[in-house]
């Protein structure tokens, strides 16, 4: 794994719904608001399945139906493809779950 490139950086984060970069590291970030704590503990069950046969674990924190997700390769000190791949998923599984 390496790191995303300029190009591939204008190419993939702008098509992420509602993740941001963070300032002061190469990660992004987003938060999901659940109609209540079981819609988000489920999602949270879902996106661990695939996370772990990915082998690429999110820094997530959970307060009732409020998840904060951070993506970043640690081995790759930075974005990824991989980090792209993960949110695209997360934000499949949210879909219809999540307040507006």
């Amino acid at each position: 794994m390496r790191p995303l490139n300029e190009t591939e950086r204008a190419e993939l984060l702008p098509a992420l719904d509602g993740w941001a970069l963070l300032p002061d590291r190469d990660a992004i970030r987003k938060t999901y608001v659940f109609s209540d704590f079981t819609a988000a503990f489920g999602w949270m069950t879902r996106v661990a399945l695939v996370a772990e046969k990915m082998n690429h674990h999110p820094e997530w924190s959970n307060v009732y139906r409020t998840v904060d997700v951070t993506l970043s390769t640690h081995d790759a000190h930075g974005l990824t493809r991989r980090d792209i791949e993960l949110a695209q998923r997360m934000d499949g599984f949210a879909a219809g779950l999540t307040k507006s």
